[in-house]
């Protein structure tokens, strides 16, 4: 798990694919390994999530970090990381879903909002908090949490975007998951906009690239 935990440190940037079709996925992971982005969630409200990530790991092996995002249960972390999940998302604190994580040595990153669901989080065993809605309260907010919280790393979701990736890091995360800012849900992946989606990628890594490392 450390050292999934470091290289998840030094990438930064997690994709997050939600209604993306099937047959894209592994073309999707390729496009963004191009465009420098080497960490994938596959939300597990995706059909046949795990065969996905069972996939992607087959296909990329360690230059790919794969992770299942929107899990709400131990059961299903349990399912993803027996078809080779690196990490286990979720959009809420739920201890049972931590302790499964914790159990088969997979990173843990439970969603959080209040200093208060950080903080019980990260006792519970979390080994990052992916600060959700982070749209909602903006950057300066993890600047906020971060200032008597500095020990705990902070992940802004939701609302991260291009032109406000590099000051999410400015104010203290350490890493940032990258919706339909950079993956377009619900569009066929063509040859063309697996091209944009390469440069989207590039575009991401660097307004980043000089971002100190943890």
């Amino acid at each position: 798990m450390g050292t999934v935990f470091q290289r998840m440190l030094e990438h930064k940037l997690v994709a997050i694919l939600r209604g993306q079709q099937e047959e894209d996925i592994v073309n999707i992971a390729q496009s963004l390994h191009d465009g420098g982005v080497h960490m994938m969630e596959i939300t597990v409200d995706t059909p046949r999530f795990d065969e996905h990530i069972r996939q992607v790991k087959e296909a990329f092996g360690e230059r790919m970090i794969v992770g299942a995002g929107t899990v709400l249960d131990p059961e299903t972390a349990r399912t993803a990381i027996l078809a080779g999940a690196q990490f286990i998302f979720s959009p809420t604190v739920d201890k049972e879903t931590i302790t499964m994580a914790k159990r088969y040595g997979v990173v843990s990153i439970p969603g959080a909002m209040t200093p208060t669901e950080i903080l019980t989080a990260y006792e519970q065993g979390a080994d990052m908090i992916k600060v959700f809605p982070a749209g909602a309260m903006g950057p300066g907010y993890i600047k906020d949490v971060h200032g008597p919280l500095p020990h705990i790393p902070l992940m802004p979701t939701g609302g991260v975007d291009l032109s406000n990736v590099r000051e999410y890091f400015d104010k203290g995360a350490v890493a940032a998951g990258l919706g339909s800012s950079l993956v377009p849900s619900n569009k066929t992946m063509d040859e063309t906009a697996l091209r944009e989606l390469t440069e989207t990628a590039r575009q991401f890594s660097e307004a980043i690239k000089d971002v100190e490392r943890v």
